[in-house]
């Protein structure tokens, strides 16, 4: 006799007959989905999602590249090597370039973009400035270019080199300029200690003095007297110190320099007839070509120079000098891009090569994919979407790498941190481009896949 129990769900089942008591063993547990079976529903589930939407085939993309970059982590971040090591470079060699710009630019507008400078003898002839060589320039002609349109402040110097200046035992060799008080104006002054010459001191030829940073550090140091009010010799006469003048730096600045009136150089420091250079400042940049060329005619006038002949003088602006750098700055920048650019390049081709073996490692799934309707603009959509995927996440992790780089070196060269919309653009669009160009490809070679010959392939 035997009986037979109904099977209640988590429970064996009990039977007693002639054979004895028997269980039956407990329902096996539901196999796991294979992981290409678990992708093959993933996917029918997105173009499921396509057929009822349309319009959100660009999400199942995006979708299905995060899938697969995901599933190969290791090999997508070393694909994106290449491409934020290129971001980074382009943007640190941007930021870099463009803070030596900006260096110069502010270097040059402290000194003045609006001054003009007339040295005596023509730019193929002319010695060192204050040598005395060719001396073709007179107050006359400083008195002439004042009255000038456009002309705000003139200033003629006389510069008498490597003089011996002494306080208390302490001896320092620089340079002494004579100039009238507009040149502080002219030059933009900027003072640490005291104040300048006045009008009254160049009429009375006082014996006053202002100082540059590093005269003061040579002769006030050791005695760390404070120098206001304290008396100097520069070679065997007395002046007062009367200013110091701020710390420029640069190499173009103030430093080594002692200021002194023009007329009291003249009287103390060398007697002549003749000046070493014109400093002027004109009212606006876009009139310092109309104030040179009145200068020409001036002073073409007042040395009897013939129209044919050459000028025994030469003029000289900051604006000159301030387009050769920006010259220079933009070959280096071009360099710079030029070389980071090769990564970009390189990384670009990686992209290819991985997207390729993606290719040939899913070749049944592109074969699946096209036998249940999709399109071959959606696979090739498909695989162009992971390396845009790949790049802009390369790029967003140079981005941030670049400019920490960017930071650091201004930060330890003392250099502005510049960043402008071109400096994140244009290596992000770059980068963009290139990955378009080396991904098109492999997208392509996708979609051309024979779909019967694609579903041949065992996984």
């Amino acid at each position: 006799m035997s009986r037979s129990i109904r099977q209640q769900p988590g429970h064996s089942i009990q039977t007693k007959g002639n054979r004895g008591l028997q269980v039956a063993p407990p329902p096996a547990p539901p196999a796991a989905t294979p992981p290409q079976n678990a992708a093959l529903e993933s996917m029918l589930g997105q173009f499921r999602v396509i057929k009822q939407k349309p319009l959100s085939s660009l999400g199942a993309s995006f979708g299905s590249a995060l899938e697969a970059l995901w599933g190969n982590r290791t090999r997508s971040f070393l694909t994106m090597l290449g491409i934020f090591i290129g971001v980074a470079a382009v943007i640190a060699a941007l930021t870099l370039t463009q803070g030596v710009s900006a260096y110069i630019d502010n270097l040059i507008g402290q000194l003045g973009t609006n001054t003009v400078m007339v040295f005596p003898g023509s730019t193929s002839n002319r010695g060192a400035q204050g040598s005395g060589t060719s001396q073709t320039l007179t107050q006359k002609d400083a008195d002439g270019i004042a009255n000038l349109p456009h002309v705000v402040a003139v200033s003629p110097a006389i510069v008498v080199g490597g003089v011996q200046v002494v306080y208390k035992g302490q001896n320092w060799n620089t340079d002494v300029n004579g100039v009238t008080d507009s040149m502080q104006d002219i030059q933009g002054w900027k003072l640490a200690q005291g104040t300048g010459f006045s009008a009254y001191d160049e009429q009375q030829k006082t014996h006053v003095a202002v100082l540059g940073d590093t005269v003061v550090h040579n002769l006030f140091d050791t005695t760390g007297d404070n120098p206001i009010g304290k008396e100097i010799r520069i070679r065997d006469q007395i002046f007062r110190v009367v200013g110091v003048l701020q710390a420029s730096g640069g190499g173009f600045g103030n430093d080594d320099v002692i200021y002194v009136p023009f007329s009291s150089a003249l009287q103390r420091l060398r007697n002549t007839t003749s000046v070493d250079q014109i400093q002027l400042e004109v009212d606006n940049r876009s009139n310092i070509s109309v104030v040179e060329s009145s200068i020409t005619t001036l002073l073409k006038k007042n040395h009897h120079i013939q129209p044919s002949a050459a000028n025994d003088f030469t003029t000289f602006d900051f604006t000159q000098f301030l387009q050769r750098a920006q010259q220079q700055t933009t070959i280096m920048t071009l360099l710079l891009v030029g070389i980071a650019a090769i990564s970009l390049t390189v990384g670009g081709i990686g992209i290819m090569n991985i997207m390729l073996v993606s290719v040939t490692e899913r070749t049944r799934e592109i074969g699946i994919r096209v036998s249940i309707g999709a399109r071959r603009s959606d696979i090739r959509n498909q695989f162009l979407v992971e390396a845009l995927m790949l790049c802009l996440i390369g790029a967003a992790i140079g981005l941030v790498l670049g400019l920490l780089i960017g930071l650091l070196v201004t930060k330890l060269t003392g250099l502005p941190f510049v960043i402008t919309v071109a400096t994140i653009a244009i290596p992000v669009v770059v980068s963009v481009g290139i990955t378009v160009i080396f991904g098109l490809y492999p997208a392509i070679q996708a979609a051309r896949l024979d779909p019967v010959e694609a579903l041949r392939v065992e996984a």
